[in-house]
């Protein structure tokens, strides 16, 4: 299929021909050139503001692991309790999320149908496994062995 027989703006017509008497580009397209230099820079200023957002990131990550490995080394026999605590944690709300779908399979025309029942389930499982979720990332961020990395 051709597109010659349609007509182009003079917008996006540009020409490629290697003539040897080409004039000068007109005053639109010196209009367009300065407008393209002028994204450029923009772009090249707000990579600049992204790698310094990116370093001051992680410096921040970096001091917080740091302080976080001198707690475990000033710590160590609380660092190993909350590991194990985590464990024993991970197990246990392995167990309450086999609770959590087996009462979601069992009740799932009721979920659906009647919003009385959704709320009564979230009400019953939802604190439970947002505060469960909360304490075993602390215990198993405290918990951990490995030396923070470094950038």
């Amino acid at each position: 299929m051709s597109y010659d027989h349609e007509p182009i703006s003079p917008m996006f017509r540009i020409d490629v021909s290697a003539e040897s008497n080409s004039t000068p580009p007109a005053s639109n397209d010196r209009v367009a050139i300065e407008l393209l230099r002028q994204l450029v820079a923009g772009q090249q200023q707000q990579n600049k503001l992204l790698e310094n957002l990116i370093q001051q990131t992680a410096a921040a990550n970096n001091q917080r692991a740091s302080e976080l490995q001198q707690w475990k080394n000033a710590n160590p026999e609380l660092a190993t309790a909350c590991r194990r605590a985590a464990e024993t944690l991970s197990r246990v709300q392995t167990e309450f999320l086999g609770t959590l779908t087996e009462e979601v399979a069992d009740s799932e025309d009721h979920l659906i149908e009647g919003e009385y029942m959704l709320n009564e389930f979230v009400d019953r499982f939802g604190p439970r496994l947002a505060h469960l979720n909360g304490v075993l990332q602390v215990l198993a961020q405290l918990g951990t062995t490995d030396a923070p990395s470094k950038a």
